[in-house]
């Protein structure tokens, strides 16, 4: 018999092989949650040892009828999802992977400015259609020379930059500290990032403060006929007001990977313009880096459950 259950809230991958094999190591049982609702985790959590989340929310009510819950684990790098409060009140650790998929992310941050500079999908539907006529395409400038600015400055916002400047595009960034992390990169306000930037890529972490932080009064400081691509979390944008912005003419385009809520509704008309690519919150995704997050979050619930301590713990103030 098992020692220890780790309840395991959703997944994006189709088998669970991987870590049945490494957690049964360490004495214990992979619980799946049939759904994600915050009631169905409630009733399993009292049975959980340890909790592994991808993007299902890990509430307070979730963690306080986690009875004897040792190890919160984030399959990803954003915390939005997990009440960090409610776990170090109880003296849970809580991990993520923070140099996860960040080559996927940049990537994917890259393919989607090609695509909207380029009128990519916009010609692809129009050939499926049978329509192979130029008159009939958004207007496109070149991208050499263009500026890119990133909201944000961690590892998936400087992996951007390197490979957006190896496409010509001059790149400026914000990030609260104004730290350019010795790249050399230009650190500029979020006034003029807003105000100078031909393309806003977002790479800023989902917080009380960052939260639709592209609102009206953003969208409307922005440089006219701009683009808008987010790669980091749906909760940074206030989707009607970008649907207004584009509307009006504000903003050009916008790529978008996430959303709020997930999935989205996919009727609105937001979704349903030309100027707008959406793609299901698969940035993050490659064979790669999936086997990379599974195996790492597995060890550090077979650390927590063995009474070390995990890697990458984001409150470690519990240890004091």
């Amino acid at each position: 018999m098992n020692a220890f259950t780790v309840l395991l809230t959703d997944r994006a991958w189709p088998d669970l092989e991987l870590e049945r094999r490494i957690l049964a190591e360490a004495g214990a049982e992979l619980l799946e949650a049939p759904d994600d609702s915050e009631t169905t985790l409630v009733a399993l959590s009292p049975r959980a040892d340890a909790i592994a989340t991808c993007w299902a929310k890990v509430t307070a009510n979730v963690i306080d009828a986690a009875v004897k819950c040792r190890h919160i684990a984030r399959l990803g790098i954003g915390l939005d999802n997990i009440d960090l409060s409610a776990a170090s009140r109880r003296k849970i650790p809580v991990t993520n992977v923070p140099d996860y998929c960040i080559p996927e992310v940049a990537d994917h941050t890259l393919a989607l400015l090609l695509a909207l500079s380029r009128n990519i999908a916009q010609f692809d539907r129009q050939a499926r259609w049978g329509v192979y006529d130029l008159k009939h395409a958004w207007p496109m400038t070149r991208l050499e020379g263009r500026t890119l600015g990133l909201l944000g400055f961690g590892r998936i916002a400087q992996a951007v930059r390197k490979r957006a400047l190896a496409f010509g595009l001059q790149v400026i960034a914000h990030a609260p500290s104004l730290d350019d992390r010795g790249t050399g990169c230009e650190m500029v306000s979020f006034e003029t990032l807003l105000s100078q930037s031909d393309i806003l890529s977002l790479h800023a972490p989902l917080n009380a403060t960052t939260a639709q932080i592209l609102n009206s009064a953003r969208f409307a400081s922005m440089k006219p006929g701009a683009m808008l691509i987010n790669t980091s979390r749906g909760g940074l944008v206030d989707e009607q007001a970008l649907w207004v912005a584009l509307q009006s003419g504000l903003l050009a385009g916008a790529a978008l990977d996430v959303f709020d809520p997930e999935p989205p509704d996919l009727s609105q008309p937001l979704f349903r313009d030309e100027r707008v690519l959406t793609t299901p919150h698969a940035a993050f995704t490659s064979q790669e880096s999936l086997l990379d997050l599974r195996e790492r979050v597995c060890r550090q619930i077979s650390s927590a459950l063995q009474g070390a301590r995990p890697s990458n713990v984001v409150n470690p103030e519990i240890y004091a």
